[in-house]
This record gives C-alpha cells, sequence and structure tokens, in this order.
C-alpha cells in the first residue's frame, strides 16, 4: 500500500482530531447530565463509548509514525507531528475522566439533591469549553486562542477550590454523608485536571506554532 505523503496525512490527523474532540466533550456533557439527573442508563453509554475515543488517538498515533517513517519530516513538520500526539494524549485523558465522572451517577440516585452537583456542572461546562476552543486553536494552528482558551482553567480551578472548603464545613456537621461528600470532591478533581490536560494541550499548540516551550495559566 503507498504511503500518503505529508500534507494527506496532517489533513487525515486534523479529521480524526476533530472527531476526537468532539467526541470527548459529547462524554463530559453526557457524563455531566447523567449526574445531574441520577440517569445511570446515560451514565452507561458514557463508560460503553470511551473505546471509540481510545480508538481515535491510536489513529492519529499510528499516522504520525508513519509519516515520520516515510516522509522524514523536520522542523516545524515534525513539531506539528509530536504535537498532534501529545493532543491526542491528553484529550484521551478528558475522555477518561468524562467516565469517572460518568461512574460516580450511582452515588447520588435516589438521594436528595446535592446543591454541589451544580458546580460539578458548571465546571464540566467550563471544561467543554476548552476542550471546543483548544480543537479550534489546534486545527488553525492559532496561537493567540490557545494562549487565551489556557486561561479558563482559572475558573475551573477556582470553582474547585471553593467547593472544596464547602464540602468539608459540610461533613463536619453531617458526617454520615462521607461517601457522597467524598465522591463529590474526588469528581471535582477529576474536572480540575481535565482543565489541566487541556492547558498542557494548549502549551503544545503554542509549542507547535511558535516553536517555543512555554508554560500556560502557572
Amino acid at each position: 500500500m503507498q504511503s500518503i505523503n505529508y500534507g494527506q496525512s496532517i489533513a487525515r490527523i486534523d479529521e480524526l482530531f476533530l472527531s476526537m474532540a468532539s467526541s470527548v466533550e459529547n462524554a463530559v456533557r453526557k457524563a455531566s447530565h447523567a449526574m445531574k439527573t441520577q440517569d445511570q442508563e446515560l451514565a452507561k453509554e458514557v463508560k460503553k463509548g470511551d473505546f471509540m475515543i481510545d480508538g481515535l488517538q491510536q489513529a492519529i498515533e499510528d499516522i504520525v509514525v508513519e509519516t515520520i517513517a516515510t516522509q522524514q519530516p523536520v522542523a516545524s513538520d515534525l513539531r506539528q507531528l509530536m504535537s498532534a500526539t501529545k493532543l491526542a494524549s491528553d484529550f484521551e485523558r478528558a475522555g477518561d475522566y468524562a467516565v469517572h465522572l460518568a461512574k460516580g451517577t450511582k452515588f447520588f440516585v435516589n438521594e436528595p439533591a446535592w446543591r454541589q452537583l451544580e458546580e460539578l456542572e458548571a465546571m464540566a461546562e467550563a471544561g467543554c469549553v476548552m476542550i471546543r476552543q483548544t480543537a479550534k486553536a489546534y486545527v488553525g494552528r492559532d496561537a493567540a486562542l490557545a494562549r487565551s482558551t489556557a486561561a479558563l482553567d482559572d475558573a475551573i480551578d477556582h470553582t474547585h477550590k471553593a467547593l472544596l472548603k464547602e464540602v468539608l464545613i459540610f461533613l463536619r456537621d453531617h458526617p454520615g454523608q462521607a461517601e457522597q461528600a467524598s465522591k463529590i470532591m474526588t469528581i471535582s478533581g477529576y474536572l480540575e485536571r481535565l482543565g489541566d490536560h487541556m492547558t498542557n494541550a494548549c502549551e503544545a499548540i503554542v509549542f507547535m506554532v511558535e516553536g517555543i516551550h512555554t508554560e500556560l495559566n502557572e
């Protein structure tokens, strides 16, 4: 089978990456809704769909390896390929966090509505915005958008820290609900790390476009 050329490789990677980003965003949104509505069937859909995200990551990595082996790219071309691998890895991890979020649904079935679930939903929505804009920055080779997207992680971090304090205070007066409170803190941590992975992906985009390593949103 004849190898595709470099331009075709990049076009195919971009196509696969957009599909991956869309799948990850959809998974996070579904998982968030499943938790809010205590919908265990929807949570199962998220878990079942994770294999497709893993498959897209593998497909991107396969094309990168083949392109490096057959096209011998240099300089900016090689940066582009390696950055695609980095982004695929970060988005795969974001998909894993969606699964963790979905798994948390079972802890709140038949429970009174926890106000903190609304804060988790807000964090998930902010994560979805970061996912969507990171994908746009990558495909558009837009370092400025990558930088502004990474800055959105501040809001997720702030909500995470505030939620932890709030739940710890709640636990002091309601020790009997330790399991649910612990799960809320754990899920908040997953969503905080999702934002971190999108920030890492944005750093990879800046490197891809400008050829410099930089730490965003310190």
